[in-house]
């Protein structure tokens, strides 16, 4: 049986059929993705920014602030 005949008869379905259908499915469904995610091997948080390169040392974010502060209109109270 094709998808397209499986959709066709489930658009023949009433709404409560419909619900109770994607009840049925959907845990069949979750259960695959989450076999299919286990299997899968998990990246380190390191080597998702490994194409970021190195991090700003304090100094350079203290600089950076520091001009970023300054160049802001200062409001006296």
């Amino acid at each position: 049986m094709s998808l397209q005949k499986i959709i066709k008869l489930a658009k023949q379905l009433s709404t409560v059929d419909k619900v109770r259908l994607i009840q049925q499915i959907v845990p069949d469904i979750e259960r695959e993705l989450t076999d299919k995610l286990s299997t899968l091997p998990r990246q380190s948080l390191w080597a998702l920014c490994a194409d970021l390169g190195n991090a700003p040392s304090a100094e350079e974010i203290d600089a950076t602030r520091s001009e970023e502060w300054a160049s802001l209109p200062r409001k006296d109270i």
